[in-house]
């Protein structure tokens, strides 16, 4: 006799609801989360200012059709745009995202948990304007901190001991996933409608990796967060509407997200969900950099002064990294564009050693022109330590190590330069903050006059007076 599959619906998958329970549950206390994510929140805002100076960035900002009014919509900082929530996700974290200069968390996955703060902005600054407009209290920035704050962690809890990126996703499969439930709950939505928001999420269309690896390298790397996070956006509002969800998304024979993309293997969790991923998060503070290239630069531009005049005379140059360096990063050949150049190993080790530092404009083709960058990569050699390798995945190191030595044709050769925490690292977090502070005010001067860049700078800096801020405010602080 055959047996036929039951079309009895189960109970929702034991990690949907273990994710639900934390979004609606969890309290957060911790200052050191609330104090990085504030942080966390101005340096992404200062990354999107920085990318308004982009046409390409800029050309996909505005509404879907031009002219399009939204009442009470959200705005676009660093913009005159005010959009419906979910065009706003996309413009706000197309922005935040664009030069690969927002935050880092890793584990078998490298994530941007940042990318989030499209989504909890978007929504939060359209739900006050809401609430004001019917005599209602608006959200405030504390609200956004605590969501981010569960964003990371979700992000980040997944990323740890799973290979999304091994098994062909993009890795901002995660920004969906996390805010998908996040901003479930600030609509107002029941634990129900997380898990419901939550398991859309996982057997949506997912991105594959391809875009962000050669040779299909290309600006859609710099959009898909925002696009990723505006899908969430979206699901949640279908669940606060009523749209039932797939309890065993995960977790269904032949058909669930474990079966069809990963072989059968339920998630592995390192922890509980609580703060670890917000207190532990990575700054991209100095370079504008792919994130496992930050300690790369560093090390190469310690040796500027040693090689910038003796170019020529350079026979090789023997770098070190950990797998995932390797894998995302070494790339030989021509580079066909901003993208390319950013996420090739490469060539910022030879910008940071012939110039002796590293900005956007380094990947733009006026300067990639320049023939020494090209005959500086040619002289290089990749390979995989395996101590870095296994000090980045150590939960009691956390290393993203990188080491260079340059070797002439004379038959001297520099120092070993390595680094093993770039300056964005916890461990040196006291060193990094003065230098993320300058680097969220020269973003903030880019884009405003004296009096808003003064307006801006004060709600910011100040920890007790941006979380008590109304988050329309907020937001009005920055328009363009």
């Amino acid at each position: 006799m055959t047996s036929h599959p039951s079309n009895v619906r189960p109970d929702p998958d034991k990690v949907l609801v273990e994710i639900a329970d934390y979004v609606d549950r969890y309290p957060v206390k911790s200052s050191l989360a609330l104090e990085t994510a504030r942080l966390a929140l101005i340096d992404t805002l200062g990354c999107g200012f920085d990318a308004l100076s982009y046409p390409a960035c800029t050309r996909l900002l505005g509404p879907a059709v031009p002219g399009t009014i939204v009442p009470h919509g959200a705005r676009v900082p660093g913009t005159p745009y005010v959009l419906d929530p979910e065009r706003a996700v996309f413009n706000i974290g197309a922005l935040n995202r664009w030069l690969d200069f927002n935050d880092a968390f890793y584990g078998e996955t490298v994530i941007h948990p940042s990318d989030t703060f499209a989504g909890l902005l978007a929504v939060t600054d359209w739900l006050s304007r809401t609430r004001v407009a019917h005599g209602k209290k608006p959200f405030l920035v504390r609200d956004v901190l605590e969501a981010a704050v569960k964003t990371y962690e979700i992000m980040g809890g997944l990323a740890l001991e799973n290979g999304f990126t091994a098994r062909g996703l993009d890795h901002t499969l995660l920004v969906k996933i996390a805010t998908a439930p996040v901003a479930t709950k600030l609509l107002g939505g029941t634990h129900e409608e997380i898990v419901n928001a939550l398991s859309q999420a996982w057997v949506d269309g997912h991105a594959l990796a391809t875009f962000r690896r050669k040779p299909n390298t290309g600006p859609r790397k710099s959009w898909a967060a925002g696009d990723a996070a505006s899908r969430g956006v979206r699901l949640a509002l279908m669940a606060v509407k009523g749209e039932m969800g797939c309890p065993s998304a995960l977790t269904a024979k032949t058909w669930g997200f474990y079966h069809v993309l990963f072989k059968d293997r339920p998630f592995r969790f390192q922890r509980p969900f609580g703060s670890y991923v917000m207190e532990n998060v990575l700054f991209k503070i100095p370079y504008p950099t792919a994130f496992h290239g930050q300690s790369g630069v560093e090390a190469a531009i310690r040796l500027h002064p040693l090689v910038k005049d003796r170019l020529d005379d350079i026979r090789r140059v023997e770098v070190r990294c950990h797998h995932s360096s390797m894998v995302i990063l070494d790339k030989t050949g021509p580079l066909h564009n901003f993208a390319d150049r950013d996420h090739c190993m490469q060539y910022m080790i030879a910008v940071g050693m012939i110039f002796g530092t590293m900005t956007a404009e380094h990947y733009e083709d006026t300067i990639a022109a320049d023939p020494r960058i090209d005959r500086l990569r040619a002289k290089m050699h990749l390979a995989e330590s395996k101590q870095y390798e296994r000090e980045y995945h150590d939960p009691a190191k956390r290393t993203n190590a990188n080491s260079i030595q340059v070797f002439f044709k004379d038959g001297t050769k520099t120092p070993l330069s390595e680094v093993l925490y770039p300056l964005g690292h916890r461990k040196r977090r006291k060193e990094g903050m003065p230098v993320l502070m300058e680097k969220f005010e020269r973003n903030v001067a880019r884009v405003f006059a004296a009096k808003q860049r003064g307006a801006i700078l004060e709600a910011c800096l100040d920890q007790k007076r941006l979380e008590a801020m109304p988050v329309n405010e907020f937001m009005d602080l920055m328009a363009g």
